[in-house]
Formats: C-alpha cells, structure tokens, sequence
C-alpha cells in the first residue's frame, strides 16, 4: 500500500543536480513540501524555481563537509516547516582513481562528505523524529555499497559504511517508528563521473561511458519514490549492472575475477 505523500515535508540533500534534483520534481509534484539542500544557493533556487508550487519549498544551504552546521540547519526547518517526514541522504561526491594514486587526504574528504556528513546529519534530525513519532531516513547509496570495483574505493568504502550504520540504526530505532530506506542506483546519467576526485583531489572533468547511455535521472527518481511510498527497505535501481549483486552472492569467486577485468567506467 502505497503512503500519500501530500503535506508531507521532505529535506533532500544533494538538490541542486543530478539524482537530487529529479527526487525534487517528482516530489514535489507529488504533493511534497520540499526543503532544498545543497552548497550552490543559486541552483538550488533554480531548482526551486521550476517545481510544482515553488513558493512553498525552501531553500537551505548546507555544505556536508561540516558537521557542526547540522545541528543550526535542523532548528532552522524546525521553525520554517513545523514538521519533518523524510529526509533524503543524497549529497555526496565520486571518485576515479586507483588505491596506490591517492593520497590519504582524498579518501578523508570522501569519507567526511559521504559518510560523516550524512550521520551528522541524522543525528540532529533523529531526536525530532523520535519526539514527533516516526520519521524516515531514505539513503541513497550505489551498488557499490555492496559491489566494490576499481578506482571507487573510498566512495565505495564510504557506501559500505553508511550501509552498516542505517542498518544498525533500523535495528535501534524501529519501535519509535523510525525507518530507513537503503536505495542502490546503478547508472544514471548524471554529472557524478565528471565531478568525481581524482588522486590529487581534482576533478576528473569528464563523463564515464557508462554513465553517458545510462538511466535517465528523473526515472531513477519515480522508481525511487515509488518504493519509498510502499515503505521498502531496500531498492536496487539500475540496468544490467545490477545482476552484478546476484553473481557476487551466488559466486563471488567468478565476480571478482570478472571485475578485475570488466570496464567501470
């Protein structure tokens, strides 16, 4: 049975391209009051500008790289919105670059983003949500939370990571209510590969082959939705790639000699 989403106040992280952006339209045009984060104000703001009843949708700043923010940005939805329903964890960045090629402040700039910007986050917000009496977390995560491959291993151990903490965080906090959804895109044609980190911590600046024939965002975003109103714990939104979840758990020797083979990018 699927939730009714109109009223509902939802924060998307990572809303000014991408994933984010297209989780803002088809929220929005689901009934959702939306509050728009990201770090470039003035895209969030054309974002804002092309949704569904735009006025009533906030736009709220926030650089995930600091966590001290977090706790100033939950009271300012708490004054503006009244209420919070979901809260969206897609802000992140990629990476391309092998383990011996980057240095250790990369996979630190990684891990403090993905990962620690994204648990600073629900920290501040799970107090709200057990006081009110439910809440959900939807984390958008990638199949390689759970299929590492070549040139992505902090993204893929920051992906690991949050996998660990939600889970345990579902386990702790189902009887107040709260749930999660873990969701794993495969690719999806965004600008993900282009601002991935490179070794020196510098932009790859251009796009993946995989990402340039992959799915379209905004249908990554009506999946997405949907099985987050049908209340699922887990999606895997992808192509082809996706069957690499199924090889890896019925022959994981197979997998990993093919992937050490197989083009990622």
């Amino acid at each position: 049975m699927s939730e009714s989403l109109a009223d509902k106040v939802v924060w998307i992280t990572g809303a000014s391209s991408g994933i984010g952006e297209a989780l803002a339209r088809e929220y929005a045009r689901r009934g959702a009051q939306l509050v728009l984060s990201a770090r470039r104000e003035e895209e969030l703001e054309r974002v804002r500008a092309g949704l569904v009843n735009s006025e009533a949708h906030l736009v709220l700043p926030l650089d995930l790289a600091n966590s001290d923010a977090m706790a100033a940005a939950v009271e300012q939805v708490r004054q503006t919105c009244g209420r919070l329903d979901q809260v969206v964890h897609n802000g992140g960045i990629s990476q391309r670059s092998l383990v011996a090629d980057t240095d250790l402040s990369v996979d630190r700039q990684i891990m403090e983003v993905n990962f620690f910007g994204t648990v600073a986050l629900t920290k501040a917000v799970l107090p709200w949500f057990k006081a009110q009496g439910g809440g959900r977390f939807v984390v958008i995560t990638s199949l390689v939370g759970e299929l590492p491959t070549p040139l992505r291993s902090a993204y893929s151990a920051s992906k690991h990571a949050l996998h660990g903490f939600f889970e345990s965080l579902r386990a702790e906090e189902y009887d107040q209510g709260i749930r999660v959804t873990l969701v794993m895109p495969g690719f999806i044609r965004t600008q993900v590969s282009i601002n991935a980190l490179t070794g020196d911590g510098s932009r790859q600046g251009t796009m993946d082959d995989a990402q340039q024939t992959a799915m379209a965002p905004e249908e990554c975003a009506k999946r997405l939705v949907e099985a987050v109103q049908r209340g699922r714990d887990q999606v895997i939104i992808a192509g082809r790639e996706g069957a690499g979840i199924y090889l890896k758990r019925w022959a994981p020797s197979l997998y990993r000699r093919l992937i050490r083979k197989m083009k990622v990018t």
